[in-house]
């Protein structure tokens, strides 16, 4: 499309925001005119997409990082042919164009926005994907110069340039205006130029109304060497006089007096025709075999973390579409199988764990197969970025090792105590807890073939192996480790609490109380009907253990499961800011230990 058409096509795209935004009585219409001509320019010239499917794995990808600006977005979708959903049904509860974009409502949305400074993450996701598959795709993300602000852009800057990623450009939309007022430094374009330029990107001053400068900056992206990110100075409202750069106009729908007045300022062009370039055909093909399972002996002691790491490098060794990130603890996580034995399946995210998560999902988007480590705890600092992992109704794996008191001396800070309640806490998250080595080993594998967000938690300690190989552990279930004929009480535990309930269920048979032990590998779901009916055959007592504090881990679900029963709980759980010490000393100290088990159960029998 040549320059005039361009620029006719952004004043088509404003008056649809004006029109679609005041017909939903809310929305970010001056948010979007101020990109106007940046997306004009990408959607109708610059980018390279399939219209009549959005799979296209050859597409280029676009990230609207600034989601409220999501009436632009689809106002570009519709005039290229991509969607034929009515823009005036905007917001509406019927109509898949919700006021922040959701990839389940269009596939044309890969990614949830929104929540501020996540886009450029994903972009680096889908980046390396391109770089891991061969392909020749490029991905742009459009952000807000508000956003610049958040840590996570750059947390993203500098694994970008350490991967040399000229295949990722970022357009940052400098209107100056946020939410309450202007921004922190304003139109202060050069300075955003210096931080991106000091973290390794090419970084291109435009004025982004000039569709001219646009293209130039987008054509010298694609020569590149490295990352780029063009600093395009705008105006808030840019064309309707009243509105443009303006404070207080920011998430304000116009009333119908406000936009025929608007309306009258924008010129009023019939849509010019569009032929957008597919993207040349490039086929993927990664190696696939049968994955092997680990064998392991009975009673021999393994830490879980160890076994993830040997369940991993099975996995990837036969899987080329296995892709693995770690927060630079690889060798503690274990997840350094992997490098060992495909390092090209290895990205190492350095402690970047908001990054990481963001990386995980551009990924996942692409087709991979990801599994993200860390240490546990560190994930919650991650929690916004898995939260709009879930939103985009994301298919990777998070495995967490180091949880609870039970890793010693390193201290609280160290001790993941609320992931649980983090990953339970998810739409349609799947939630995993296994104590033995072969139980991990299974685990792994299972979450490499179930959709949404998985979670495994694993421990630091070794515990000895409980289970046979042959054994599997299906998605919602518990095993039974322990039961006596006529079992008065049921002890719950899991990881290190299922070896502290199977020694109290040995002291237990010592003093003629009888009880079975349950191994809760899966936290969610989880099969409570079963569950029910099990305890109300041994006992109608439980004594719920967890290494995790008391709220939204293994005891809440189950006192859900249980409620109504009447049946008799007891939950021993992590109820103060722990301190260093040995394992043992420590399980003694907060109450989960063998012995806290015991005197619980003479409690209710």
């Amino acid at each position: 499309m040549n320059k005039k058409g361009l620029e006719n096509t952004a004043d088509v795209l404003r008056r649809d925001v004006l029109k679609m935004t005041s017909a939903a009585g809310s929305g970010h219409p001056t948010s979007c005119m101020s990109c106007a001509e940046i997306m004009a320019s990408l959607f109708f010239e610059e980018m390279k997409y399939d219209v009549n499917d959005a799979e296209n794995p050859n597409n280029d990808e676009f990230i609207l990082s600034k989601g409220h600006a999501a009436p632009i977005l689809y106002s570009s979708l519709f005039h290229a042919g991509c969607i034929k959903n009515d823009l005036m049904k905007l917001r509406k509860i019927s109509s898949p164009l919700e006021g922040h974009p959701m990839p389940r409502s269009l596939k044309w949305i890969k990614v949830a926005s929104g929540s501020l400074g996540q886009g450029l993450s994903v972009g680096v996701g889908m980046a390396l994907a391109a770089i891991k598959q061969k392909r020749d795709f490029r991905t742009y993300v459009l952000m807000g110069d508000s956003e610049v602000a958040e840590g996570s852009v750059y947390e993203a800057l500098q694994l970008a340039s350490h991967y040399g990623l000229n295949n990722l450009c970022t357009i940052v939309d400098a209107n100056r205006l946020g939410q309450r007022g202007e921004t922190m430094i304003g139109h202060d374009v050069k300075t955003y130029a210096k931080r991106f330029e000091s973290f390794g990107w090419d970084a291109l001053i435009i004025n982004g109304h000039d569709v001219n400068e646009v293209l130039w900056a987008l054509k010298k992206f694609r020569k590149n060497g490295k990352p780029t990110a063009i600093i395009a100075k705008t105006f808030k409202g840019k064309g309707v006089s009243f509105l443009e750069d303006k404070e207080n106009w920011h998430g304000k729908a116009l009333s119908k007096e406000e936009l025929e007045k608007a309306l009258r300022e924008v010129p009023d062009f019939k849509m010019p025709h569009v032929k957008v370039d597919r993207p040349l055909s490039n086929v993927w093909r990664f190696g696939k075999g049968k994955t092997r399972d680990n064998s392991y002996n009975l009673g021999e002691n393994v830490a879980t973390r160890f076994a993830y790491g040997k369940a991993l490098g099975s996995l990837a060794e036969a899987n080329g579409n296995v892709i693995v990130v770690d927060a630079e603890v690889s060798n503690s996580t274990h997840s350094d199988e992997v490098k060992k034995i495909r390092p090209e399946q290895f990205i190492e995210a350095y402690i970047s764990e908001q990054n990481l998560v963001g990386i995980c999902l551009g990924m996942s988007k692409k087709g991979f197969d990801v599994f993200g480590s860390t240490f546990a705890t560190f994930f919650t600092r991650a929690h916004d970025q898995i939260r709009m992992s879930a939103l985009s109704s994301a298919n990777f794996t998070l495995v967490g090792s180091h949880v609870g008191v039970s890793i010693g001396e390193d201290g609280c800070s160290q001790m993941g105590l609320e992931d649980i309640a983090l990953f339970r806490a998810l739409p349609d998250s799947t939630v995993f807890y296994p104590s033995d080595a072969v139980s991990t080993d299974r685990i792994v594998k299972e979450s490499s073939k179930i959709k949404g967000i998985k979670f495994i938690r694993t421990t630091r300690e070794k515990t000895p192996v409980l289970y046979k190989n042959t054994e599997s552990f299906r998605v919602g279930d518990f095993k039974v480790v322990k039961q006596n004929s006529k079992s008065r009480v049921v002890l719950v535990g899991a990881g290190i609490t299922l070896f502290e309930a199977i020694k109290a269920h040995e002291v237990l048979k010592k003093s003629k109380v009888s009880s079975a032990v349950v191994d809760l590998y899966c936290v969610k779901p989880f099969n409570g009907k079963k569950f029910v009916e099990f305890v109300k055959q041994n006992g109608k007592k439980v004594v719920i253990c967890e290494d995790h504090r008391p709220e939204g881990g293994i005891g809440e679900m189950l006192s859900g499961v249980l409620s109504g029963t009447g049946f008799e709980i007891l939950h021993l759980a992590v109820r103060e800011i722990p301190h260093s010490g040995k394992p043992e000393e420590l399980l003694k100290k907060y109450k989960i230990d063998s012995d806290s088990i015991v005197r619980a159960v003479k409690k209710l029998v």
